[in-house]
């Protein structure tokens, strides 16, 4: 691990980490008792906003010398499941709801349309996919001029002559 003497602007600022620890679980006892030293609880943090706050994928923590992404990563996990982060951001709304207020006459909602996860429950035949289920016939080409050999595909290698 690097030994930082300066702020670089990676480093979580003092006045917030002391906001943060306190809401730390306990640090988990090795079931052997003996294991190498865990990383500090204020490097692994720093290294998990860096993370989030780039984008950076976790395995190039390895090269900033905050913390090694395998503990980053595992103690991302840890704080997740103990509901850290849940709390970090609920504690700074209630901070800036009493400083600045938070208008909540004003709320939106975010979602997404996708496929729902293991197919769903079955609601009939969706509206919008006519055209998945068959040609509409409407949609044929008609008349002496359209030859039955027009293709109805797109052209692949195998079905394409010089």
């Amino acid at each position: 691990m690097g030994l930082v003497d300066r702020d670089d602007g990676r480093r979580i600022p003092d006045w917030l980490w002391e906001k943060i620890e306190p809401l730390l679980p306990e640090r988990p006892s090795h079931a052997l008792g003996c294991h190498n030293p865990r990383v500090p609880d204020r490097s692994a943090m720093d290294a998990i906003f860096l993370v989030l706050r780039t984008g950076m994928q976790w395995n190039a923590l390895n090269l900033t010398g905050i913390c090694t992404s395998s503990s980053a990563h595992r103690r991302f996990q840890e704080w997740e499941r103990a509901g850290v982060f849940a709390e970090i951001w609920r504690e700074g709304l209630v901070e800036y709801d009493e400083r600045v207020g938070i208008d909540w006459s004003f709320l939106s909602c975010d979602g997404a349309m996708t496929k729902a996860p293991l197919g769903g429950p079955k609601t009939g035949p969706n509206p919008t996919d006519r055209a998945k289920k068959g040609r509409n016939a409407r949609s044929l080409p008609k008349g002496p001029e359209c030859p039955s050999a027009w293709r109805m595909t797109a052209p692949t290698a195998t079905t394409t002559s010089f």
